[in-house]
């Protein structure tokens, strides 16, 4: 997708009827699965208060996924949350999907109590460090 085309990005909460998406996107991350599997796993974290998974589309197109989990920490004596999955399709690279799903990640963390928001990242993907970076 070219940076200086008209986009309109929208990002919701991940439904069932997202599966083939997610197991798109995870494949993407490098963590393939079915759309059976994903199915379970979408299922899994709506169960669960504590996770978050969104999707963001691109002029309607599902185009990034991120997911977060809040956990008590006992050094902090209160919750913090950690980003435990981010990808954004590399035909969208350059559209600002990557910084709006990181913006609803601190939105939703803030809102949910959270004191402090965390990311990691294999040290191999030096993409995605010098986003976080750029991100601040």
């Amino acid at each position: 997708m070219e940076a200086d085309a008209a986009v309109t990005l929208r990002v919701r909460g991940v439904g069932p009827d997202d599966a083939k998406a997610v197991a798109a996107l995870l494949d993407v991350l490098g963590y393939p699965c079915t759309a059976e599997e994903a199915t379970t796993r979408i299922a899994a974290c709506r169960e669960e208060p504590r996770q978050f998974l969104v999707l963001c589309e691109c002029n309607g197109e599902p185009a990034g996924l991120a997911a977060m989990k809040l956990n008590y920490s006992i050094t902090r004596g209160a919750d913090v949350a950690r980003i435990t999955a981010m990808v954004v399709d590399e035909a969208h690279h350059g559209v600002g999907i990557g910084r709006r799903l990181l913006r609803e990640m601190e939105t939703l963390a803030r809102r949910n109590g959270a004191v402090r928001l965390e990311v990691t990242s294999n040290p191999s993907r030096s993409g995605a460090h010098a986003f976080y970076h750029a991100c601040g």
